[in-house]
């Protein structure tokens, strides 16, 4: 019989320094790990942050690779709240609804759901971050035991504590491996965030600096005017627009997004109050709003909203030279139409003369074109014994000017055509 060598391990690859070479590419993997954070305004991360500050559960739809793990990562890590990952995909509905564990006597006392072994660890941590990861891929039967976790948060015989937060992720259908819509039901459950890259914020991250998840500073003397702000804006919406208190999207692809319900509606006036308290910024409401009721009706709960900050148009008139105007022109347009219909509705001298005055105080603190219409309707107010104010003065050349570019535009509007 040939005779063998006796086996021999292959001797590890040293450095100059006696160190095993994969010694030294744990230490350079290390060091590429090690990263830091910083203050910076990002809407997307405060609006999450906000979401779950608000114990309410938050869906991350974004395309694969652009960073939403690692942002919840992140955010468990600044939070101080243990992180657990549930890939929802490869998971039966057992694994959320219960397993039946038969006892002594079922029929005397039943047959206890036993919950999986993470819903135990999130009990005794007694708080947590709890992500479920993958939710577009999950079958329909895994969507629907999903229901009683992300609405009770029950899972099996088990509730969760008040301390956990739930967040999901999702890719779009359209790049999601065997990806299948959300369920309307499970759908209208979620706050929807479009997570989307910043690239200044990616390079930046890259190079070893990403931005910093910090809780929303609620200002505790806010708390009840936030409260009744929230219910002011939601209510007075749906009282004038009672067909946005529930509205299911024909779609199959939209109803697995936001859209109206009483249940998101809930959810859009806990958002503007906390939002409110905070003193959170509009891009953050805006992302927070539609993604709980859907485009259309969050952008009209954002107008309702804008609306209710509008100074009052009798205290306007009642002092034009101290008046606080809006910044944004969209409002400051509204603020002075608003005006010109109150002297409408109660036609008096005074008041005539009050909003001419708080015209020309406009033309002067903003863009001259929001005075145009404005200015031309109220000249049509006028009565045949109210003397035409001094202020007006000022106003002619605008209002002269406007009209001028308006015939213009009319004149070579059919040439242009005409030369076609």
């Amino acid at each position: 019989m040939p005779e063998y060598a006796p086996f021999t391990a292959p001797a590890l690859h040293t450095t100059t320094a006696g160190l095993p070479q994969l010694d030294v590419a744990d230490e350079l993997s290390a060091l590429l790990r090690e990263t830091t954070t910083e203050p910076r305004p990002d809407p997307q991360l405060e609006a999450l942050t906000l979401a779950v500050a608000a114990d309410l559960p938050v869906l991350l739809w974004g395309e694969p690779g652009i960073g939403k793990t690692a942002a919840l990562t992140q955010l468990a890590a600044t939070l101080g709240l243990p992180l657990t990952t549930v890939i929802a995909s490869v998971h039966e509905p057992s694994d959320f609804s219960g397993l039946p564990v038969v006892g002594d006597d079922p029929a005397a006392q039943g047959v206890p759901m036993a919950p999986p072994e993470w819903a135990v660890r999130l009990v005794r941590a007694g708080r947590g971050l709890l992500f479920l990861d993958e939710l577009s891929t999950a079958p329909p039967a895994v969507q629907a035991a999903l229901l009683r976790l992300v609405l009770e948060r029950r899972v099996g015989s088990l509730r969760l504590p008040p301390g956990v937060r739930i967040v999901a992720a999702a890719n779009p259908r359209s790049s999601a491996a065997d990806g299948w819509e959300l369920s309307p039901p499970l759908a209208n459950r979620f706050v929807h965030l479009q997570w989307t890259h910043d690239h200044e914020v990616v390079v930046r991250g890259l190079g070893g600096t990403w931005p910093r998840a910090t809780l929303p500073r609620l200002q505790p003397e806010r708390l009840a005017e936030a409260v009744d702000f929230a219910r002011r804006a939601v209510c007075g919406l749906l009282t004038a627009r009672p067909a946005l208190v529930h509205r299911l999207p024909s779609g199959e692809t939209r109803r697995g997004g936001a859209w109206p319900s009483p249940r998101s509606w809930e959810t859009a006036l806990r958002l503007i109050a906390f939002a409110t308290a905070a003193d959170s910024s509009r891009d953050v409401l805006s992302l927070l709003v539609r993604g709980t009721v859907g485009d259309g009706p969050g952008l009209e709960l954002l107008a309702s909203v804008d609306r209710m900050d509008l100074p009052d148009p009798e205290d306007l008139l009642a002092d034009p030279a101290a008046a606080d105007l809006p910044e944004r022109g969209d409002l400051r347009q509204a603020v002075l139409d608003a005006v010109v219909a109150a002297v409408r509705n109660r036609p008096q001298k005074s008041r005539w003369d009050a909003a001419w005055a708080l015209l020309v105080h406009a033309l002067e603190t903003g863009a001259p074109d929001l005075v145009v219409v404005p200015a031309t309707t109220l000249a049509a107010l006028r009565r045949e014994d109210w003397d035409v104010p001094a202020s007006i003065e000022a106003l002619a050349g605008v209002v002269s000017l406007s009209r001028r570019a308006d015939q213009v535009a009319a004149r070579s509007t059919p040439a242009a055509q005409a030369g076609r």
